[in-house]
């Protein structure tokens, strides 16, 4: 009940601010579109890079808004004020999960909805399955934005932490180069992104009908979920004696 009551506030919180909700919901929906018209002229390219895309804008997008909302509550004192009531740390976190879940779901499926049914993505794979990658990505966007938060001081440095941290994995995840052709070193770091393994899942749904070929990579993007959730327990703290 204590979660569900922190998600409940951190949604009322997210409706009275329209931006966020532009960010979160119209801006995806518009960089697809956008992605789509661009390869216009060059047949089936959309449907190869438009379903890795419709994996990596969601979870930039939850990344900045949920570390720069969760520093937020940190920097004004509502984290710590929560803190000393009876609630359990990971309960606090699970509630900030829960509510940005619910906005990851509502923009995967507006963004899911216009790529197949307007845009007219095609995949080999199931499109429920491709839902779900997008989802997941989402949710980890969510969860390693909620870990961020703790490591930035400012709601800029939060911003700061989006090309640190999301760019390098972008560079090594398979999208541009096939990771087998990288340098050794550059191999190894890759394997520890979790963005490689939202990639090679939606790739896998866009070159084959067998969801098991995917399998392995959604239990490693959902072990990151979870040890992301695990590791911002950790970080919630009383910051004053």
């Amino acid at each position: 009940m204590n979660a569900l009551a922190t998600a409940r506030r951190v949604l009322l919180q997210l409706r009275a601010d329209p931006r966020t909700i532009a960010l979160l919901l119209v801006v995806p929906c518009v960089l697809i579109s956008l992605l789509a018209w661009v390869f216009d002229g060059s047949p089936g390219t959309f449907d190869r890079i438009g379903p890795v895309l419709l994996a990596v804008f969601p979870l930039v997008t939850m990344f900045v808004v949920t570390s720069v909302t969760t520093l937020r509550e940190r920097t004004t004192g509502t984290l710590e004020r929560l803190l000393t009531l009876p609630i359990r740390k990971l309960d606090i976190l699970l509630g900030y999960a829960l509510a940005f879940a619910v906005v990851a779901l509502a923009q995967t499926a507006l963004v899911s909805t216009l790529a197949l049914g307007i845009l007219d993505l095609h995949v080999q794979g199931s499109p429920a399955l491709l839902v779900l990658v997008a989802l997941l990505s989402a949710l980890l966007g969510n969860t390693l934005g909620l870990l961020g938060s703790a490591f930035a001081a400012t709601e800029f440095q939060a911003v700061q932490f989006l090309p640190a941290f999301v760019l390098p994995q972008l560079l090594v995840c398979g999208l541009f180069v096939p990771r087998p052709m990288m340098a050794r070193p550059l191999q190894l770091f890759s394997n520890a992104c979790p963005l490689t393994y939202v990639v090679d899942a939606m790739q896998g749904v866009v070159a084959t009908t067998e969801a098991s070929a995917v399998t392995g990579d959604l239990l490693v993007i959902a072990a990151f979920i979870l040890g992301s959730v695990a590791l911002g327990a950790l970080t919630l703290r009383r910051r004053t004696p």
